[in-house]
């Protein structure tokens, strides 16, 4: 792998490194790096160095800090993660993965999958409420044998606040530039000496510093715990949220360089409004020390109405999208040993939904659609209800004091019954499948092992084969291809290594390094001037390096910092596409050998954060963020340059039940793009205009 050297600076602290990635999310503490406590690996509370893969812990107090507004500005000072804005909290994923909408990351709400396999939203995580969770996770890299389908680049995991001990009451009222306001409210109390209740609210609304981008969200959480009986606790968690979301565009470059705050969507164009319900109860039952049952049956209901703003300019059309789902969680975890653990389980997840999508026309003044209207006919309408069943199973053996092995498979069944509502299409641009049962079957293995090479230092290693099953809107929304019922899973194969622990000077430090291959890719290509399809494509191959990094400096300041170093390349990896400026137009394409578009070499978050002992309750940080280049196709013809970002935040408890705190966005208001990117075969490229500077100030109480 080759690795040339990156730098980065911050006025203070500047590191120079070749291909690492450097993590922080805490400010130093006496617990290391080890002492990390993760819940998403085995479904309950492990140690850290117990697990056999890369794994972030951003913890209540680093949600504080950040007070994000977008889950970018948390979740990107873990090594290797970069989420984009795309407006609102619209947002695509990269971890070890361009950045995408593909179905290939898993997010999670206490375990539960927030969507069920075939329905994923790249946007998903608008759908959590981040900024009042308790602790995020993020697994990097295929996730384990205890997960499915979509789980190839990554698992997100928001763990929700916990019920507290006492009686109390939070809130927090914020406000920032361009109609930035937002207010959480929470609390909690016990009810009975074996219960307690604790409910969340958010509501957020921004008016954007793109013209007519306004977005609005509201969240309701509640969490109920109780103690039925002697070693029988239950957990019943509800999440509620409602958005609406403006259209939001691109921008070419002379609008991009020029006339940032200009929106080529106005009114509902490329809008969209979601309604998502999720309702989990847990039961764990501890017959003895050595087991414990878990049961979680959990309900979802979510409403979807969207204009796809990608595809205004070649098949404009207004869906609507329903689903829910019914479902069990089932774990039985066995302590044989002193030394060795079994957990074995079956995931029932059965979703019927529905699809119903509109043609419409737009309204176009010069580059801008002003509005769109139905013409009444339908392009689609189908009902597709999926049942998986997945049962699995998870050993781990203490072989030695100092060396821990583990091993899991997991076997998920799929099975879509598909109606088709409509007769067969007349138009071609429209294809319409047959109404018929489609199945698919998957084996996933992993293997890991643990060495502890003294108490402050530990290094693991893993094979993990993960895959993605298609998408539903995939599968049925064939658009102008006749085979897409014929696609295959996406399956992934990944190798990795990580050291772990505490350095000699007070550094804590988490290294991985991967390799996975990538085969069958589902991608979308151009077919006409009109009309895409979707097609199992090849191969891709992803391998990186990330180190993390965390320790004081003095005992007022301390360092965070994250970068990373990836190399995202296609195997064999060709389809026909068409090309607007060829004759034939009809053209092989082939990209062996090319680097993956959309796949930036560099991530790099780093921060330099100040809690004067003289001052007690005051904490101000400097954080620097990093995008490195990368190619905008897969013709690799074009690039984005990458982009620098300078951020201050800073918080004061003047007392312990009152906390003011403000943070500037973008410091140096430089122009970027979260997003560039171009269609196959067309020379103009589109970016998404980053924030510019923006300041936002709040108050929290505590009653």
């Amino acid at each position: 792998m080759s690795c040339p050297a990156r730098f980065l600076s911050i006025s203070v602290i500047a590191l120079s490194l070749n291909c690492v990635s450097l993590s922080i999310h805490a400010a130093p503490s006496l617990h290391t790096e080890l002492d990390k406590v993760v819940v998403t690996s085995t479904k309950e509370s492990r140690a850290i160095n117990e697990l056999a893969e890369s794994v972030g812990v951003l913890t209540h107090d680093d949600i504080l800090n950040v007070s994000p507004s977008h889950p970018s500005e948390i979740l990107n000072r873990t090594a290797g993660v970069y989420i984009n804005n795309l407006g609102g909290e619209g947002h695509m994923t990269a971890i070890r993965q361009p950045i995408t909408t593909s179905g290939v990351y898993l997010f999670l709400e206490d375990g539960v999958p927030t969507r069920p396999t075939g329905f994923f939203n790249h946007n998903g995580l608008y759908e959590v409420n981040i900024p009042q969770s308790k602790r995020l996770e993020v697994t990097k890299g295929p996730g384990s044998a205890l997960y499915g389908s979509d789980a190839i680049g990554g698992v997100i995991n928001s763990i929700s606040a916990s019920v507290p001990k006492q009686s109390e009451v939070k809130l927090d009222t914020e406000f920032g530039a361009y109609g930035w306001q937002r207010i959480l409210v929470s609390a909690g109390a016990p009810t009975t000496s074996y219960s307690g209740l604790s409910i969340s609210a958010n509501h957020t609304q921004n008016d954007s510093f793109r013209d007519e981008a306004e977005y609005v969200r509201t969240s309701v959480n509640s969490r109920f715990n109780y103690q039925l009986a002697n070693g029988l606790t239950s957990k019943t968690t509800l999440s509620l949220t409602d958005v609406e979301q403006s259209g939001v565009s691109g921008l070419e470059y002379d609008n991009f360089k020029s006339n940032v705050e200009k929106n080529e969507f106005e009114g509902d164009v490329g809008s969209r409004d979601i309604l998502a319900l999720r309702i989990a109860s847990e039961f764990n039952y501890q017959p003895d020390i050595h087991s414990l049952i878990s049961v979680t049956p959990f309900y979802r209901k979510n409403q979807s109405n969207m204009m796809p703003s990608w595809m205004v300019s070649y098949d404009p059309n207004d869906r609507e999208t329903e689903f829910e789902s019914f479902g069990v969680l089932a774990k039985f975890r066995l302590n044989l040993s002193d030394n060795r653990q079994i957990i074995t389980g079956i995931d029932v997840d059965h979703t019927p939904s529905t699809y119903a999508e509109y043609d419409v026309t737009v309204s176009k003044i010069d580059d801008t659609y002003t509005d769109f209207e139905r013409t009444g006919d339908l392009n689609y309408k189908f009902q597709a209800d999926q049942t998986t069943i997945s049962p699995y199973v998870h050993y781990e053996q203490k072989l030695t004091s100092s060396v821990r092995f583990n091993t899991g498979l997991r076997y998920d069944h799929f099975s879509v019954d598909y109606q088709n509502k409509l007769n067969t299409a007349i138009d071609t641009s429209h294809l319409r499948p047959e109404s018929q049962v489609i199945q698919y079957e998957h084996f996933s293995p992993k293997a890991g092992i643990v060495v502890e090479l003294n108490t402050l230092h530990n290094m693991y290693s893993n094979y993990r084969h993960a895959f993605r099953a298609p998408s539903v809107s995939t599968l049925f929304r064939s658009g102008s291809n006749a085979e897409t019922t014929q696609l295959k899973p996406v399956k992934t194969d990944s190798i990795e290594m990580g050291f772990r622990g505490l350095m000699p000077i007070g550094i804590s430090y988490d290294l991985a390094i991967y390799y996975m291959e990538k085969s069958d890719d589902i991608v979308t290509a151009i077919t006409s001037d009109t009309g895409r399809t979707s097609l199992n494509a090849g191969e891709t191959i992803h391998k990186g390096i990330e180190l993390g990094l965390q320790g004081a400096i003095s005992t007022d300041f301390s360092f965070h910092s994250s970068l990373s170093y990836s190399e995202q390349t296609y195997g064999e990896f060709s389809y026909v596409y068409f090309c607007f400026s060829c004759d034939p137009k009809n053209q092989q394409i082939d990209f062996n050998g090319n680097t993956v578009g959309k796949a930036p070499a560099t991530l790099g978050n780093v921060g330099l954060r100040y809690e004067p002992i003289s001052l007690h309750g005051f904490m101000a940080e400097l954080e620097l963020e990093h995008v490195g280049e990368y190619y905008v196709d897969e013709t690799n013809t074009s690039q984005y340059s990458g982009h620098d970002l300078l951020n201050l935040r800073s918080r004061y408890s003047i007392n312990p039940s009152f906390e003011i705190y403000g943070r500037i966005q973008n410091i140096t208001d430089k122009r970027y793009s979260t997003y560039t990117s171009n269609q196959v075969g067309k020379d103009d490229i589109q970016y998404r205009p980053g924030q510019p500077l923006t300041l936002f100030a709040g108050i929290r109480a505590n009653f």
